[in-house]
C-alpha cells in the first residue's frame, strides 16, 4: 500500500514537472512595432509620481473570476469614475484579469471585446484627467502563484504574449497610463525572487519592443508578495531597461491584517476591532489590536523610504485599507468606526510623509465587513467617514 502511494505521488510529481516545463510556443504579437515617440511622455518615474496624489482601486470588478459583475459589483460606469474624481482622487488602479478572456487559449490570444471593454474604463479615467495603473491581477494565479523554476519558461512565454497584446492595444495613451507587471506575486526566498525578476524582465522587454509611447512609459514592479519586509529583504535589483528612470515599485499595506481584513478568528490569530493607542476598548479588550500599531507602521514605512524612495525609486502603495465592521453591537461600533477612520488617516498620512502614493482598496459593498466608499448602484458616497479620513490623511 505504501509503495503504491509512493509511486502515485512520484507519478503526479513527474506529470506536474512535465506540464510546467512544457513551454508553449505562442505567436509573436508584436507585429506592428513603431519608432519611439516621446510626445506626452516627458515625466520620468519620480516626476510622474509627484503628479499622483491619492489613488483608488476599482476592486473586485475587472479582475473578478467569471466576469465583471461576478463578485457582486455592477459594471463600471463613467458616472462612478466621475464621482471618484470629484471626491478627491486623481489616480485609479484597475485590477484586471486577462487569462479568462482568451479567444484562443492555445495561442494566449486575448479577446478583442475584452480589450475594448478595458479601454472603455481606462477612457473614463483619462477623460477625467486621472492617472491609471493597469495590471495583470491575480488572474487565476497562473503567474503569481508560480514564481518557481518549474514554471519559469512557461510563464515567461505567456507574460510576453499578454503584454505584447496589451501594450500594443494601449500604445497611444500618454504618460497618464502606467502598466504593472503583476499583482501580489508569492515569493518567499531568493530563488523565487530571481524567477519573479525574469517575469518582470519579460514584461519590460515586451512593452518597450512595441515602440511608440510605450518606449518611454513608466512601468511598475510589485515587490515580493507586495510585502514591505519581504521587499526590503529580497528585492535588490530591477529589470534592465532601455530607458533610465522609468520604473516604480509597488507594495501593499494591510497591517495588522487582524484589524484590516480578518473576518473570523483564525488558528493564527483573532480579529481586532480597535486600532491605535488612543482607541483601545476598555470593555472589549480581547478585540484590541495586539500588534502592528503606530510604531510598527512607522518602522515599515521607514524601511521602504530608506531603501527605495531615498534612492530615487518611487513607490506606489497599490492597495491599503480596512474593512468596516458594521455588525459590531452597541457602543463598540462607534469606537470601531472611529478607530478605522484613524487607521485610514494615519496610514494615508504616512504614505504622503514618506513620498509614496496611496491607492485605497475599494472592493465595493456597504454592509458588514465591506470596503466600499461609494455605492456603485446609485453612484453616491456611502462611507463619508472613511472617505474623509483618507482625504484628511492625504493633505500635504
Amino acid at each position: 500500500m505504501r509503495k503504491s502511494i509512493a509511486l502515485l505521488i512520484l507519478a503526479l510529481a513527474i506529470a506536474t514537472n512535465i506540464y510546467a516545463q512544457n513551454t508553449p510556443e505562442y505567436p509573436n504579437y508584436n507585429t506592428s512595432p513603431i519608432p519611439p515617440d516621446s510626445s506626452g511622455m516627458n515625466s520620468n518615474a519620480v516626476q510622474l509620481a509627484a503628479k499622483m496624489h491619492l489613488g483608488w482601486n476599482i476592486g473586485n470588478t475587472l479582475e473578478a473570476t467569471g466576469g465583471e459583475t461576478a463578485w457582486g459589483n455592477p459594471m463600471v460606469t463613467k458616472q462612478l469614475i466621475d464621482l471618484v474624481k470629484k471626491s478627491g482622487f486623481n489616480a485609479i488602479r484597475i485590477p484586471c484579469a486577462w487569462n479568462q478572456y482568451l479567444s484562443n487559449a492555445a495561442k494566449a490570444e486575448i479577446d478583442k471585446n475584452w480589450l475594448k471593454r478595458v479601454k472603455e474604463v481606462v477612457d473614463y479615467c483619462i477623460e477625467n484627467d486621472m492617472y491609471v495603473l493597469l495590471n495583470i491581477h491575480w488572474d487565476g494565479g497562473w503567474l503569481e502563484n508560480n514564481c518557481t523554476p518549474e514554471f519559469k519558461d512557461r510563464n515567461n512565454a505567456k507574460q510576453k504574449a499578454f503584454w505584447e497584446q496589451i501594450a500594443t492595444y494601449f500604445r497611444d495613451y500618454d504618460e497618464r497610463l502606467i502598466f504593472a507587471g503583476a499583482n501580489e506575486p508569492n515569493v518567499e526566498n531568493a530563488e523565487q525572487m530571481a524567477v519573479l525578476l525574469s517575469y518582470y524582465q519579460t514584461f519590460v522587454d515586451a512593452v518597450r519592443a512595441t515602440g511608440g509611447r510605450n518606449y518611454y512609459r513608466v512601468l511598475v514592479m510589485p515587490g515580493p508578495s507586495t510585502d514591505f519586509e519581504k521587499t526590503y529583504k529580497l528585492m535588490h535589483t530591477f529589470p534592465t531597461d532601455k530607458v533610465p528612470n522609468r520604473q516604480m515599485l509597488e507594495v501593499h499595506y494591510y497591517t495588522p491584517y487582524n484589524f484590516c481584513g480578518l473576518t473570523e478568528d483564525a488558528s493564527w490569530g483573532r480579529m481586532s476591532f480597535y486600532w491605535g493607542k488612543q482607541y483601545h476598548s476598555k470593555t472589549d479588550t480581547l478585540r484590541n489590536a495586539y500588534w502592528g500599531e503606530e510604531d510598527e507602521a512607522i518602522r515599515l514605512f521607514g524601511l521602504m523610504r530608506q531603501k527605495f524612495v531615498d534612492k530615487g525609486i518611487p513607490i506606489l502603495v497599490g492597495e491599503y485599507g480596512a474593512v468596516r465592521r458594521n455588525n459590531i453591537p452597541g457602543d463598540n461600533l462607534a469606537l470601531h468606526l472611529n478607530s478605522r477612520a484613524y487607521w485610514l488617516r494615519y496610514v494615508t498620512q504616512l504614505c504622503i510623509e514618506n513620498q509614496m502614493i496611496p491607492f485605497y482598496w475599494d472592493a465595493g459593498g456597504s454592509g458588514a465587513n465591506a470596503w466600499g466608499f461609494f455605492n456603485r448602484q446609485t453612484n453616491k458616497i456611502s462611507d463619508y467617514q472613511g472617505l474623509n479620513a483618507v482625504l484628511q490623511g492625504g493633505i500635504k
